[in-house]
C-alpha cells in the first residue's frame, strides 16, 4: 500500500483526455468533470442500453431494464396527458422502497418536472408540511401514505396516484396500475437547462423543521460522476481485491435497504445501478435475517448501510458463512462507525472491498470517499476529498486551519444545492461565496484524509470545555454489550452543562453505569466522562437516515 501509487492512479483518471477529466475554470468557480452528463434525462436514459438484463427485484416483482423503461415512459405520458404536467412543476413521491418509487422518479424527470421525494417514515404533519412547502401539484404514494394523508388530500383535492391501492379510491385519486395499463402516449423531447432544478430533497432535521434542498440537473450529474470516479479509483488502487470479485463470477447485485428518499439510496445505489447495469434488490424495510436470506438466495455482491445496520449484519451468526459468500462490497455511511465495527468487517471478510464516505443532502452526498486498500489503511477516516471537491477546516473558508487541527468543515463543489427552497436567510447562512457550512467538525491529516469528529450543534460545553458527543459515543461503542450510544448535554448547576449518555444493549449483557464510566475514563480525559448514564433496553429512536433523535431521547429519559 503506497500513497504514491494511489496518487498516480488518481492523476491518471482525472488527466486531460481521461474518462474522469477534471476541468479547472479560470474564473475561480469549482472544478468539474468534463464528461459528466448534461442533464438528468441523459443520466436516466444511459441505462436503456442494458435491455433484457434483470434490473429490479422486490418481493415477487422482477423487472428487466426494458420493462422498467416501458413503465417509466407510460407513466410520464399519462402524467402529461391526464394532469397537463409542465416542466418546472413539483411532483412528490411518498412511499416505502419498491419498484414504483424508481419508476416515478425517472418519469417525473422525463416530464421536465421537479421531483420531491418525501420521507416515507414521516408523520402526517411532516409529510403535509413538505407537500405544502414545495407546492407539489401531484403526489405519487402508497396505500399507507394515502391513509395517513387522506383528510389533508381530500380537503385540498390534490391529484394523487396511488400504488397498489386497496378498496375504492377517493375521487381525487387514480390507480398507478390502471394508468400503466393504458396505451403508451408520446412524451415530448425536452431541452433541459442544466441549472434548472431537478429535485427538492428535504433534510432529515433531527430538531427543527426539515428544509428543502434544491438541486440542479448539473449538481446531480456531477455527483453521479463523482461516485463513478470513486468506483474506478477503488478498482485501480486495489487491483487484488477487485480481482477476487471478478474471478468469483457473481453478477454485480446491490442489496438496497436504505431509503430511496435519501441521497445514499437515490444516487449511490439507484442511479449508479441504473447507469452501470447492476441488479438492485430492494428491501421494503430493514430486517437483518431477511437481508441475509436475500444475500444468500439472490447472490448479492454489495451492501451499503448505516453503521447500526452493518453492526447487526456482522453480529449475525450467519454472516461470514457460505450464506454470504457472494458479498464482496460493504459500504458505510450516515454516521461515524465504531472501531469494533470496522475491525469485525475486516476480520470476518479479509477480502472485502470496504468503503465509506462523507457528504450531505446539501452536497448531493458528495464530499470525501474511501475504499478498498485505502479503507484498510485508514478505516476510521472518510478518505480523500473527491477530485471536484475542495475541503477547508476552520471558522471561515478564507482562513483554513493547518493539517491536524479540528474545526468546522466547509465544502465547495459543483454538486452543492442551489439553495434551500423558499428560505433565503437559511440559504445565506449555509452557503457563503460558494462554500457550504456543513455544521460538522473534523480535520484533515497530513496525508489529506478527512476525519469527522462531531457536529457543531452536538458539542457539550462543560464549564468552557467543548466535548464532542460523537467522541464519547465512538469510545463507548467499543465496550462489549453496548449496541448503541447517544451522548448529549444535561443541565449542571455548577458547570452549566455536563455529559449525559444513553446506552442500549440486551438485558443480560448491558454493562452497569460504573463499568461504563470506568471504561470511558481509561480512554478519554476525565472531563469527558458522563455525569449520568441512562441504560436503555429498547433500540434508540432514529430518523429515516439512521440519525439518533436526541431531543426525543432526552425527553423520554427526563434528561
Amino acid at each position: 500500500m503506497s500513497i504514491e501509487r494511489w496518487q498516480t492512479a488518481w492523476r491518471q483518471l482525472i488527466a486531460p483526455g481521461a474518462p474522469f477529466e477534471v476541468v479547472t475554470p479560470d474564473d475561480g468557480t469549482p472544478r468539474y468533470f468534463r464528461h459528466a452528463a448534461h442533464d438528468m434525462l441523459q443520466v436516466i436514459d444511459a441505462g436503456r442500453v442494458h435491455g433484457d438484463r434483470e434490473f429490479l427485484v422486490w418481493q415477487s416483482q422482477r423487472l428487466t431494464f426494458n420493462q422498467y423503461y416501458d413503465q417509466v415512459d407510460r407513466l410520464a405520458g399519462q402524467m402529461i396527458a391526464r394532469f397537463g404536467l409542465q416542466p418546472g412543476e413539483r411532483v412528490a413521491i411518498a412511499m416505502r422502497n419498491q419498484p414504483a418509487w424508481l419508476v416515478a422518479f425517472a418519469a417525473i424527470l422525463r416530464c421536465g418536472a421537479v421531483c420531491v421525494p418525501l420521507n416515507s417514515w414521516g408523520l402526517r404533519n411532516e409529510l403535509q408540511y413538505a407537500l405544502q412547502d414545495s407546492g407539489s401539484r401531484l403526489l405519487l404514494c402508497d396505500q399507507a401514505r394515502l391513509d395517513t394523508l387522506r383528510d389533508d388530500l381530500g380537503r385540498e383535492q390534490l391529484a394523487t396516484i396511488v400504488v397498489d391501492g386497496q378498496g375504492e379510491l377517493p375521487e381525487y385519486c387514480l390507480s398507478y396500475e390502471a394508468l400503466l395499463s393504458e396505451s403508451a402516449m408520446s412524451v415530448p423531447v425536452l431541452d433541459i437547462d442544466p441549472d434548472a432544478p431537478a429535485m427538492i430533497l428535504y433534510t432529515s432535521g433531527t430538531t427543527s423543521r426539515a428544509k428543502g434542498a434544491v438541486s440542479s440537473h448539473r449538481a446531480i450529474c456531477q455527483a453521479v460522476t463523482a461516485l463513478d470516479f470513486q468506483s474506478a479509483f477503488c478498482a485501480m488502487s486495489s487491483p487484488e481485491r477487485i480481482g477476487v470479485v471478478i474471478n468469483s463470477g457473481f453478477a454485480p447485485t446491490t442489496l438496497a435497504a436504505v431509503p430511496l428518499f435519501h441521497v445514499s439510496g437515490l444516487h449511490a445505489q439507484f442511479l449508479s445501478a441504473l447507469r452501470g447495469g447492476r441488479r438492485l434488490m430492494l428491501m421494503y424495510k430493514w430486517d437483518v435475517e431477511r437481508a441475509i436470506d436475500l444475500i444468500r438466495d439472490e447472490r448479492c455482491t454489495q451492501f451499503n448501510g448505516a453503521p447500526v445496520m452493518m453492526q447487526q449484519l456482522l453480529a449475525s451468526p450467519r454472516f461470514g458463512t457460505e450464506q454470504t459468500a457472494s458479498l464482496f462490497g460493504l459500504g458505510l455511511g450516515g454516521s461515524a462507525s465504531s472501531a469494533s465495527v470496522l475491525d469485525d468487517m475486516l476480520r470476518i471478510k479479509p477480502d472485502v472491498i470496504g468503503g465509506a464516505g462523507y457528504g450531505l443532502t446539501e452536497s448531493n452526498g458528495i464530499g470525501a470517499a474511501i475504499g478498498g486498500d485505502q479503507f484498510v489503511y485508514k478505516p476510521a477516516t472518510a478518505g480523500w476529498a473527491l477530485p471536484i471537491v475542495d475541503i477547508r477546516i476552520g471558522d471561515s473558508p478564507e482562513q483554513p486551519q493547518p493539517a491536524g487541527t479540528s474545526g468546522v468543515i466547509w465544502l465547495r463543489s459543483p454538486t452543492l444545492m442551489s439553495a434551500y427552497w423558499n428560505l433565503p436567510q437559511a440559504s445565506a447562512q449555509s452557503l457563503r461565496d460558494g462554500w457550504l457550512d456543513t455544521g460538522d467538525i473534523g480535520y484533515l491529516d497530513d496525508e489529506g484524509f478527512l476525519s469527522i469528529t462531531g457536529r457543531v450543534k452536538e458539542l457539550i460545553n462543560r464549564g468552557g470545555e467543548k466535548i464532542s458527543a460523537a467522541e464519547v459515543e465512538t469510545c463507548v461503542l467499543d465496550m462489549p454489550g453496548v449496541l448503541e450510544a447517544a451522548a448529549f448535554a444535561i443541565a449542571d448547576p455548577v458547570l452549566g452543562e455536563a455529559v449525559g449518555l444513553a446506552v442500549h444493549g440486551q438485558a443480560g449483557r448491558l454493562p452497569q453505569e460504573t463499568q461504563i464510566c470506568a471504561f470511558i475514563a481509561e480512554r478519554l480525559a476525565a472531563y469527558k466522562v458522563p455525569a449520568q448514564v441512562f441504560r436503555v433496553l429498547e433500540p434508540l429512536p432514529r430518523n429515516a437516515t439512521g440519525k439518533v433523535l436526541k431531543a426525543q431521547l432526552q425527553e423520554s429519559l427526563g434528561a
